[in-house]
């Protein structure tokens, strides 16, 4: 296949592919110069943990044979979703969790920017810069898609305006900063119904990130309130609500009863089988999911999201590639997007946005679950098999047996199933830290994530919530004398 570079719209006069675009999307005049021209091109969407180990393996062996790597995502840099917890909970800093792109895949092409249309026929990605800049073409010889999950949520009143996810890096350092926040203002209040509202918390999804989420902020909540000599540690109240029988899919029942068990311990109220019905006026409404009775309704400052994920949307509405009915990309055990009439040629898909078979019989659904243990796995094997596929050589099937799952619920706090072995406490708590330090990249961050745990482990947990995160040019706009609007700014 003949090399292409960035296609400008001053080049195609006439094109189809201006007329397959999605509506609203239009391409702008602009230089390409920005992006390398004139060599074959691995198009990789997405830089999730998936899409960065697929860089990372093929940049120097693609640039060797004179082609090139591009890497497309809206953030220049890699993310470890199972640190948003600690960050969230201040043991490790925002910038600890994640990988920049320019500074460990130095081989590899990275664009700002999401991808909005594909055009697999014609090998053209339509691109739509960050902050409403140019929208452009990149053709492409093949494609790798990896642009992950995004949060699954309800049309239930109240919940956009009042709730925050937990799948970003800014959405773990706002939280974090707002409970504290909560914390500290609740202490200047008298007893009453503001001060209940500031210090109640609620979550809701008992997937892993939320409970490790609620089990991080909890342990951080009550070393706050300890801290304060206007405080009680019985003060704070910490609700989990979960529309299933159970919590962590992923586990044992008897483990996740374990877990229920100890959050409990810890004053969580734990409401299995419950659903939010409203969020309006930061006022909870819950509801009970077997008959849809009310279960309960209170105020509370803080609602985090955490009910699930589901495919990034991309593929379903603005591509031809083939998806089943949860919006994920169809693919083979060989990493190979697949349909009805077989593997689709240059086209290669796993992680959170695929429906990668799992072959050992044991995944939900028969398909691979969307976990960071799968992710790294399935990167190596598609590295293997894009070089195998331009050398024509046989394919490698995925094929993963699952060492188990591990999860923090605070410091020293934990659980875990290792090949079928179940720990808790400290030594689950070190297994988790073990084995996600060891996942991620770079031994940059590796340090540097262990520093940072090395001095909250030597002088405990940092409680300090740094104001205006949210409104930073405020002691400016003050000290300039403009009329400064305070308005409460929500999470």
């Amino acid at each position: 296949m003949s090399a292409r570079g960035v296609r400008d719209v001053s080049e195609k006069s006439g094109s189809t592919v201006e007329n397959d675009r999605p509506p609203g999307i239009r391409l702008a005049h602009m230089s390409s110069s920005f992006l390398v021209k004139d060599r074959n091109r691995i198009l990789i969407v997405g830089g999730g943990y998936l899409g960065f180990h697929v860089a990372q393996g093929l940049q120097k062996r693609i640039k060797e044979s004179g082609g090139i790597v591009t890497i497309v995502d809206p953030n220049p840099y890699m993310m470890y979703l199972p640190f948003l917890p600690e960050v969230a909970a201040g043991s490790l800093e925002a910038r600890s969790a994640v990988a920049p792109f320019q500074q460990f895949l130095k081989d590899t092409e990275s664009l700002s920017g999401r991808v909005v249309a594909i055009d697999h026929d014609k090998r053209v990605a339509t691109v739509a810069s960050i902050n409403d800049g140019p929208v452009f073409e990149v053709p492409y010889d093949e494609i790798v898609l990896s642009a992950g999950s995004v949060t699954r949520a309800f049309p239930i009143p109240g919940l956009g305006e009042s709730a925050i996810g937990m799948k970003s890096i800014e959405e773990a350092v706002a939280v974090r900063n707002w409970v504290l926040e909560r914390i500290n203002v609740a202490s200047q209040m008298e007893d009453g119904p503001e001060r209940r509202k500031a210090l109640t918390f609620v979550l809701v999804g008992g997937g892993f990130a939320g409970i490790e989420t609620i089990g991080e902020l909890e342990d951080v909540a009550r070393k706050a309130a300890e801290r304060n000599p206007r405080l009680k540690v019985s003060d704070l109240r910490f609700v989990l609500v979960e529309a299933a029988g159970r919590i962590m899919p992923e586990v044992s029942k008897d483990r996740a009863e374990k877990v229920v068990a100890e959050l409990r311990s810890r004053g969580v109220e734990v409401l299995l089988n419950t659903s939010l019905d409203s969020a309006e006026d930061d006022h909870i409404k819950l509801i009970n999911m077997e008959d849809k009775s009310p279960a309960g309704e209170f105020d509370a400052d803080t609602l985090i999201w955490t009910a699930g994920v589901q495919a990034n949307p991309l593929f379903k509405k603005s591509t031809s590639f083939p998806v089943d009915d949860r919006g994920r990309v169809r693919a083979g055990a060989d990493l190979r997007v697949t349909g009805d009439d077989g593997p689709m040629a240059d086209a290669w898909a796993a992680g959170d946005v695929a429906a990668v078979p799992d072959l050992t019989g044991k995944g939900v659904g028969g398909f691979c679950v969307p976990n960071a243990q799968h992710a790294i796995r399935q990167a190596k094997v598609m590295v293997k098999n894009i070089l195998a596929s331009r050398e024509g050589k046989p394919l490698e099937d995925y094929y993963h047996e699952s060492l188990g799952t591990v999860a923090g619920l605070g410091l020293f706090k934990g659980a875990a199933n290792v090949k079928g072995i179940e720990f808790s406490g400290p030594l689950a708590w070190l297994m988790h830290r073990g084995y996600h330090l060891y996942a991620m990249p770079s031994l940059d961050r590796k340090a540097r994530i262990l520093s940072e745990w090395g001095v909250n482990m030597l002088f405990g947990r940092n409680t300090t919530q740094i104001r205006h995160v949210r409104d930073p040019r405020l002691n400016f706009e003050t000290a300039t004398g403009q009329e400064v609007v305070r308005k409460q700014v929500k999470l």
